[in-house]
C-alpha cells in the first residue's frame, strides 16, 4: 500500500483524475438513480385467485380452496400455504422460500393448478400470479353533485387520458361500481309464455354475437365473411328473439323482460368532502421515477380541466411525490447541517486547509456511493440518504487520522511532499483495516432476514459503498493534496488585526487546547487508571452491568418499552367499520356516519385549539366509502375478495404534511378514537395512523380443523388479553357470515325426474342469476345476467313463488319439492397449511407496556392451559412477532459472523490472538453509551414533549453497526502503542505516550460522528422520528465507547502483559509499584 501511495501522492493528476471520476461518475449516474419514498419490497409470494359468483364461503373452502392446497403441496419451494374463502372468491397464497427461484415455483405451481379439472362449473378460470406490491404515485379524487353513472363516465375519461401519457403504464379507476346488463323476468312472464330460464339465456346467446365466416375466393380478390350482431347497449338486447310463432309473429325480449343497463349490484359508493366521488390512482411501475410521473400527471391535469363540466372538481388527494419531496428535503436539511458541523470541528482543530481536503472526503465518498447505486440496485429514498446522514462523520475518520498524522510530520520541517507520504503510510494499516471493521458490522444489515431486511439493508449497503470510497480518497487522493498544499502562513507574518491574523489566533488556541488537554488532563487520570488497571476494568464491568440492568428494569418508576418497529407517521388517518356480516347498507352507512361525525369534531377541537398550518385546517380533505375498505392496511394475499360488502365501510381524512403540522398523526388518532362514541353491533373498528409497520403488535394464530373449538378458544384469548393493561382494538379474524338457507330436495321430487343439480341450478338462474354472455365495451368487461326483478328477490316469500321446471317440461311449486333449514354460515375462512385458523390480534401503548412482554406473559401463563382444554389445538405467532422473531435472530446469527470477521481483520494487522480480543472488549461499552443515549432522549422527550422514546429494531441495527465504528479508535492505539514498543521503548511508557499522540485524532473522530448526527437527533419533524433510535445507538454509542477505550484499552493492554509475564515467570519491566516506579530517565538505560 505504501508504494501505491508514494505513486498517488507524487503523481498529482493521476490522484486529481482519480477523484474527477467519483465526481463525474456520481454526478452522471444520479438522474438515472430510482427514487422513492421507501425502498422496494419483494414479496415471494404466488397467489392463486379463483372466481366462484353467488357461492358461499364454505362452498369455496370445499370446492375450490381446498382442491387447490392439496394439489400444490409437496411442491419444491414452498414454505407455506396460506388460503381464504370468502363469499364469491378464494385466494390461496404460496410463500416461497428466500433462496428457491421464483419463477420455477410459478411455473410449477400454475401447472398444477391447471391440471385440476375437478373445480364446479360456475368457477372462472384461475389466474396464478407472483405478487407484485404496487406503488401508488398519485391519487385524484373526481366528486360532483351528479350521478353514479356521470362520475364513472367522467371518471374513465380521466383514467384513459391519464393512460395515455408517454411516462404512465398503470391507472385504475376506484371507489366505483362496475357495469352490469341485467336482463330480469318475473316468474309470472316465464309462466304466461311457458319459457324457462334456459330458454331465455340460451337465445340471448344466439341472437348477439359476432361471428366469422370465412372467406370468399373471387377474381377480384378476397372477400371476408362475417356475422355481426353482438349486443353491446340495453337497448339492443330488447330487441332479440325470444320465439317466432308459425304466423310470422315474434316473441322479443323486451315483451317479457325489462333489461337494466346499469352497475352490479354491490351496495357502495364513496364521498369526497361530502360529494359522490370516485377516485383515479396512477402507479409507479419498475424503474419509473415518482417526481417525474406525477409532474406529468398534474401538468396534464391542468390542460384536461379545461375540459370538464362546471361543478365537476379534479383534487389532488394523494401526492407520493410531495411525500417524498417532504422527507428528502428534512434529510437533506439534516445532511448539510451534520456536514457543516463536521467542517467546523475539524476548523477548530485543524489548520483550514487541512480541514477543508479533510472534509472534501465527504462528498467525493456520497459521489462515488451514487455512482453504483444503479448497479447495486439502490434508490434515493428515506432510508438511503439516513446512511448518508450516518456516515458523515465516519467518513472522515480515516481522513482526520491521515491528515492529523500528516500534520504532524510537516510540523517537524520535514518535506512536505514526504511527510505526507510517511504519514499516510505509517496509518495505512490501521486505517484500512478499521474501514474493514466497520464494513463487516454493517454487513449483517444488509444480510438481515424478513422485510425489515430489506428496507434496512439500504442502511448497511449504502453505508459500505461510502466507506470503500472514503478509504480510497483517504489513502490515494488525500496524500497528493496535503503534499502539494501551500505551507501554513506563520502568524507573525500577517497583519495584526486583519481576520486571518485572527482567524489564525483563535484555531491555534482551540488547537493547542486540545493537546494540553491531552497533556495536562488526560495523562494524569492516564497514569492513574494504569496504577489501578484492575480497578479500572472491575469498575467498567460494574458500569456495564448496571447499564444494562437500567434497560431492562428502567430506573426507577420509569422504563423503556421496546416496540420492534417505531410506526412510519403518514399523512392519512383511517378508519375502518365491520358490522356483522349481511348487515343493510343503510345500517353500515348510519354506523359510518358516527365515525365521520367524530372526525368532524376532532377537526373543530383542534381549530378551536390553534393547532393549524398557515392559518388552515389541519384536516384537508375526508374520503367516505361504504359498502367497502378501498384503502384497509391489513389486506393481504387473498383477502381481496373481503374488501367489500354491505357491512364495511371506511372513513380516511387526510391531514398536513409530517414536517408543518405541530402534532403527531398518532395523537390526532387518539383523540380521533376518543371521539368516537360506542357503535351499537360493531365487530371491529380500527384506527390506523401509519405509513407503513410490520403488522398487529399482538397475532396469535390459532390452528385447528374444529371450528367450534377455534371460535370458543379465540374468545377466551380475547378476553384474556384484554384483561390486560394498555391492550386495545382487540379483534378475531372471524366472522359469523350472512343469514344462509341450506336447501335439499325432497323424496316426492326424484319421482318427477328431478335431480339436486336441477333444484340448485334453477334457484341459482332466479335468485343470483346466470351469465348469458360477458361483453367487451371499450375498456369494461361487462357481465350479461339473466335473472328475477330485483322486487322478487328480497323476500324468503319469494322463494316460495319460485317453479321448479320439471324434465318433461312440467313445472311444480318449489316449497313441494324441495326444504329449506335456515343458519347462518361464515364471512371467511382463513387456512394455513390446510387447517383452518383463527388469527386473535391487537394493538398495544407502547408508552406504557411492550407487546413483547405481553405476548411472554400470555404464553407462559395462560396459552398452556387454553391448549391443553383443546387437544388438536396449537397456535403460531404471526404479525409484528413474526417479524420480529425472524429478523432478530437472523440478524444474530449474522452478528456472531461479523464479530468473527472483525476479530480477523484485527488480528491480522496486529499479528496477535489477544490483543483483538482487548480491543473488542471496548464494544460492550458502546452498548452502555447507546443505552444512555437512549435514556438522555427519553427524559428529553418526557420534559420537553409529549412523546416517548422506546428501544426498537432501530436501536439494534445502530448497534450493529456501532460495532465496527468503537473498535477502530482501538485498534490505531493498540497499533501505535506496538509501533512504540518495536522501537524500544518500555511498555509503560509506550502505552502513556501512545495514549497521549492518539487522543487529538480519538477525540477528533469521536466528535465528528457525532455531530454528523446531532442535527437528526434533534429533528422535530414526525416524519423522521422512526430513525432516530438507531442515529442515537451510534452517536452515543461512538462518544461513550471512544472515551472509555482511552483508559481501558491501556489498561487492558498492560494486565495482558501482566498475565503473559505471570505465566512466563518473568516481568519483563512491570513495575510492581505506583505508575512511574522502575521507570527511568532514559527508554534505553
Amino acid at each position: 500500500m505504501t508504494r501505491a501511495i508514494a505513486w498517488f501522492a507524487r503523481n498529482h493528476v493521476a490522484a486529481n483524475l482519480l477523484m474527477l471520476m467519483m465526481i463525474v461518475g456520481g454526478i452522471i449516474s444520479l438522474p438515472t438513480i430510482d427514487q422513492r419514498a421507501f425502498p422496494e419490497i419483494t414479496v415471494d409470494v404466488i397467489a392463486i385467485n379463483v372466481v366462484y359468483l353467488g357461492a358461499a364461503p364454505e362452498e369455496v373452502e370445499q370446492g375450490v380452496c381446498i382442491r387447490i392446497e392439496e394439489e400444490i403441496y409437496g411442491i419444491d419451494g414452498i414454505e407455506e400455504i396460506t388460503s381464504s374463502a370468502a363469499e364469491g372468491a378464494c385466494g390461496v397464497s404460496a410463500e416461497i422460500m428466500s433462496d428457491y427461484p421464483i419463477d420455477r415455483a410459478l411455473s410449477e405451481i400454475k401447472n398444477a393448478v391447471d391440471s385440476i379439472t375437478t373445480f364446479p362449473d360456475e368457477t372462472e378460470k384461475p389466474i396464478v400470479s407472483h405478487i407484485d406490491v404496487r406503488n401508488t404515485a398519485i391519487e385524484i379524487a373526481v366528486s360532483a353533485d351528479a350521478s353514479e353513472r356521470s362520475l364513472k363516465v367522467y371518471g374513465e375519461r380521466i383514467r384513459d387520458s391519464i393512460a395515455n401519457l408517454p411516462k404512465v403504464t398503470q391507472v385504475q379507476l376506484k371507489n366505483d361500481r362496475d357495469y352490469e346488463i341485467s336482463i330480469e323476468i318475473a316468474e309470472s312472464a316465464l309462466r304466461r309464455h311457458g319459457l324457462t330460464f334456459d330458454e331465455v339465456v340460451a337465445a340471448v346467446r344466439r341472437g348477439s354475437l359476432d361471428r366469422p365466416g370465412g372467406s370468399i375466393k373471387t377474381s377480384a380478390g378476397e372477400i371476408l365473411l362475417r356475422t355481426k350482431g353482438q349486443a353491446y347497449v340495453g337497448p339492443e338486447f330488447e330487441d332479440i328473439v325470444l320465439r317466432t310463432g308459425a304466423d310470422g309473429t315474434r316473441l322479443l325480449l323486451s315483451d317479457v323482460a325489462t333489461v337494466v343497463d346499469g352497475f352490479d349490484e354491490d351496495d357502495r359508493y364513496s364521498t369526497f368532502d361530502g360529494k359522490p366521488a370516485v377516485t383515479v390512482t396512477a402507479y409507479r411501475v419498475g424503474d419509473q421515477k415518482v417526481l417525474n410521473l406525477v409532474n406529468t400527471v398534474k401538468e396534464h391535469l391542468i390542460d384536461f380541466k379545461a375540459f370538464l363540466p362546471e361543478g365537476l372538481n379534479m383534487t389532488i388527494w394523494d401526492d407520493q411525490a410531495h411525500v417524498l419531496r417532504d422527507r428528502l428535503n428534512i434529510l437533506i436539511k439534516n445532511g448539510i447541517g451534520g456536514f457543516v458541523l463536521v467542517f467546523v470541528v475539524l476548523a477548530l482543530f485543524l489548520r483550514l486547509k487541512l480541514a477543508i481536503w479533510v472534509s472534501i472526503g465527504v462528498p467525493l465518498s456520497i459521489l462515488g456511493a451514487l455512482f453504483i447505486f444503479p448497479y447495486a440496485g439502490v434508490s434515493i429514498d428515506v432510508i438511503s440518504l439516513f446512511a448518508f446522514i450516518m456516515v458523515l462523520g465516519l467518513l472522515v475518520d480515516d481522513a482526520v487520522v491521515v491528515g492529523e498524522n500528516v500534520h504532524r510530520h510537516q510540523e517537524a520541517a520535514e518535506d512536505p511532499l514526504e511527510a505526507a507520504i510517511k504519514g499516510a503510510s505509517e496509518v495505512s494499516v490501521p486505517v484500512i483495516f478499521g474501514v474493514l471493521t466497520t464494513i463487516a458490522a454493517f454487513l449483517p444489515m444488509v444480510y438481515a432476514p424478513g422485510t425489515m431486511g430489506q428496507i434496512f439493508g439500504v442502511i448497511g449497503l449504502s453505508a459500505i459503498l461510502c466507506l470503500i470510497f472514503s478509504v480510497i480518497e483517504s489513502q490515494l487522493v488525500l496524500p497528493a493534496h496535503l503534499g502539494h498544499m501551500a505551507a501554513s502562513v506563520e502568524s507573525g507574518t500577517l497583519r495584526e488585526g486583519s481576520i486571518r491574523a485572527r482567524w489564525k489566533k483563535f484555531q491555534t488556541s482551540m488547537a493547542s487546547s486540545l493537546s494540553r488537554l491531552a497533556t495536562d488532563r488526560y495523562r494524569p487520570l492516564l497514569d492513574r487508571a494504569l496504577a489501578q488497571r484492575y480497578s479500572v476494568i472491575a469498575g467498567g464491568i460494574g458500569i456495564l452491568l448496571i447499564t444494562v440492568s437500567t434497560a431492562i428494569f428502567g430506573i426507577g418508576s420509569y422504563k423503556m418499552n421496546f416496540s420492534f418497529f417505531p410506526p412510519i407517521e403518514s399523512d392519512y388517518i383511517t378508519a375502518t367499520l365491520t358490522m356483522p356480516q349481511g348487515t343493510p347498507i343503510d345500517q353500515t352507512e348510519r354506523a359510518a356516519q358516527i365515525i365521520l361525525e367524530s372526525a368532524h369534531q376532532t377537526t373543530r377541537d383542534l381549530d378551536e385549539e390553534g393547532l393549524k398550518v398557515d392559518g388552515e385546517s389541519l384536516v384537508r380533505h375526508v374520503l367516505f366509502s361504504i359498502g367497502a375498505q378501498p384503502n384497509a392496511g391489513d389486506s393481504g394475499p387473498g383477502d381481496a375478495a373481503g374488501a367489500n360488502g354491505s357491512h364495511l365501510a371506511e372513513v380516511r381524512i387526510a391531514i398536513q404534511s409530517g414536517d408543518t403540522r405541530p402534532i403527531s398523526a398518532a395523537e390526532i388518532k387518539q383523540r380521533w378514537r376518543a371521539n368516537t362514541p360506542p357503535i351499537p353491533d360493531v365487530v371491529e373498528l380500527a384506527f390506523n395512523a401509519s405509513y407503513f409497520d410490520a403488522g398487529d403488535a399482538i397475532d396469535f394464530q390459532l390452528r385447528s380443523n374444529n371450528v367450534e373449538q377455534l371460535v370458543e378458544a379465540a374468545g377466551r384469548l380475547k378476553q384474556e388479553l384484554g384483561s390486560k393493561a394498555a391492550v386495545f382494538e382487540i379483534s378475531d379474524s372471524f366472522r359469523a357470515g350472512k343469514q344462509e338457507l341450506k336447501l335439499d330436495i325432497l323424496p316426492a321430487a326424484q319421482s318427477l325426474g328431478l335431480t339436486l343439480d336441477d333444484l340448485s341450478g334453477q334457484v341459482r338462474q332466479a335468485f343470483y342469476g346466470e351469465e348469458a354472455q360477458r361483453i367487451q365495451r371499450g375498456r369494461d368487461d361487462i357481465r350479461v345476467m339473466v335473472r328475477y326483478p330485483e322486487s322478487d328477490r328480497r323476500s324468503l316469500a319469494d322463494l316460495d313463488g319460485l317453479r321448479i321446471r320439471t324434465p318433461d317440461g312440467g313445472e311444480v311449486p318449489f316449497y313441494a319439492v324441495a326444504k329449506a333449514e335456515l343458519g347462518r354460515g361464515y364471512s371467511t375462512i382463513k387456512r394455513s397449511d390446510r387447517n383452518r385458523v383463527i388469527h386473535v390480534t391487537a394493538d398495544v401503548d407502547t408508552t406504557e407496556v411492550s407487546a413483547g412482554d405481553i405476548v411472554a406473559e400470555i404464553q407462559r401463563d395462560f396459552l398452556p392451559s387454553l391448549l391443553a382444554d383443546y387437544p388438536g389445538m396449537s397456535y403460531a405467532l404471526q404479525g409484528e412477532q413474526s417479524e420480529q422473531a425472524e429478523s432478530i435472530g437472523g440478524l444474530m446469527s449474522n452478528y456472531l459472523i461479523a464479530l468473527c470477521a472483525i476479530y480477523a481483520l484485527l488480528a491480522v494487522p496486529l499479528r496477535s490472538y489477544v490483543q483483538p480480543l482487548i480491543i473488542m472488549a471496548v464494544i460492550p461499552f458502546g452498548l452502555v453509551g447507546a443505552i444512555f443515549g437512549h435514556w438522555f432522549m427519553f427524559f428529553a422527550r418526557e420534559i420537553f414533549t409529549d412523546q416517548t422514546f422506546n428501544f426498537s429494531m432501530m436501536s439494534i441495527f445502530g448497534v450493529v453497526a456501532l460495532t465496527g465504528v468503537v473498535v477502530n479508535s482501538s485498534l490505531v492505539l493498540v497499533h501505535y502503542i506496538n509501533e512504540q514498543r518495536n522501537n524500544g521503548i518500555p511498555l509503560e511508557e509506550a502505552v502513556r505516550s501512545a495514549g497521549v499522540a492518539r487522543f487529538r485524532p480519538i477525540v477528533l473522530t469521536s466528535m465528528t460522528t457525532f455531530v454528523g448526527l446531532a442535527p437528526i437527533l434533534r429533528e422535530g419533524s414526525v416524519s423522521a422520528q422512526f430513525l432516530i433510535p438507531m442515529a442515537t445507538s451510534l452517536g452515543f454509542g461512538v462518544l461513550f465507547g471512544s472515551t472509555i477505550s482511552l483508559f481501558l484499552v491501556p489498561s487492558a493492554y498492560i494486565v495482558l502483559e501482566d498475565v503473559k509475564a505471570l505465566f512466563a515467570g518473568d516481568k519483563d519491566e512491570i513495575p510492581a509499584g505506583g505508575p512511574l516506579d522502575g521507570i527511568s530517565t532514559s527508554a534505553h538505560d
